[in-house]
């Protein structure tokens, strides 16, 4: 079991591969959960989007997608997250790339871990669950 990051179309850049491990062991743990096998696959917006269309018959960007492969407490899936709309996100909402990278990557654990997000409710369980373990986190 583990989690992995890989770079698809884009250049890679540094990942604090230990702590973010460690942070996002700790946070499926602590919701009483196991880690199962996790991939983070880290790409740009046309390849997030053609996965997009191919999949989910959507036709527009998003900033992560969430493949859940998900046994029982088990907590595996695989992760795709939109570096192109991390940085554009990051620059609305005026927090570090880092920040919002981090964001993004624990948004898809929690989608995981059976948190939604589709209605005005559950965006904000979702964002307060976000905060918390980013403050954990300390990113800034």
């Amino acid at each position: 079991m583990s989690i992995k990051f890989i770079f698809e179309d884009i250049k890679t850049f540094k990942l604090e591969k230990k702590v973010l491990k460690y942070w996002l062991t700790e946070a499926i743990k602590s919701e009483g959960k196991s880690v199962g096998d996790i991939v983070y696959i880290f790409c740009s917006d046309s390849y997030l989007l053609k996965i997009n269309k191919e999949y989910l018959n959507h036709d527009y960007f998003t900033d992560i997608i969430t493949f859940d492969y998900v046994e029982g407490k088990l907590i595996s899936g695989d992760i795709f997250v939109s570096c192109d709309r991390v940085e554009e996100n990051s620059l609305v909402y005026e927090v570090s790339f880092n920040n919002e990278l981090c964001r993004v990557m624990i948004h898809g654990i929690l989608h995981l871990l059976g948190y939604k997000d589709k209605s005005d409710k559950d965006q904000l369980i979702m964002r307060k669950k976000e905060d918390y373990y980013l403050n954990i986190l300390n990113v800034n």
